[in-house]
């Protein structure tokens, strides 16, 4: 059974959409929506209109792809991949971006701590038995516990 080539036994040839995909870990469909946003600039078509992609359109990808697993928007994303190819780019530029980045990760992370601290909150105060009282319904209609 042929083993699956390594990185450095890819080709430097022009690959089809399937095997970039491959190559790249990400998508065919995405691979196209990455083209549309002009991600990856302009690239080759065959004479009857089907994708190839270069070694450098696959690399592109994989940087694609390692902003996206580390949540970067697209917007973040256009201008990382701009830096990036950018050899005369300032680090402090691309430094900003991931700063900003991590500072609205760190917002949201203290965020949905506090919904955990709350919904725990919310489960110690539930009986969770036959009765009707529920002070996690009563919570999410805003309203306060009622007195008998």
């Amino acid at each position: 059974m042929p083993s699956q080539p390594k990185p450095s036994e890819e080709s430097s040839q022009p690959v089809n959409i399937g095997e970039a995909a491959r190559q790249s870990g990400v998508s065919a469909k995405m691979l196209r929506h990455y083209e549309s946003l002009g991600l990856l600039g302009k690239v080759t078509r065959t004479d009857s209109g089907y994708r190839l992609y270069s070694p450098a359109d696959v690399h592109t990808l994989r940087f694609i792809k390692r902003c996206r697993d580390l949540g970067f928007s697209m917007t973040e994303i256009g201008e990382l991949v701009g830096l990036w190819q950018n050899k005369r780019r300032a680090s402090a530029n691309v430094k900003k971006i991931a700063q900003k980045h991590m500072d609205e990760l760190s917002g949201r992370i203290a965020a949905m701590q506090a919904m955990q601290r709350t919904l725990s909150t919310l489960l110690h105060c539930c009986h969770g038995d036959d009765r009707p009282d529920c002070p996690i319904l009563d919570d999410l209609a805003g309203s306060t516990q009622n007195a008998t």
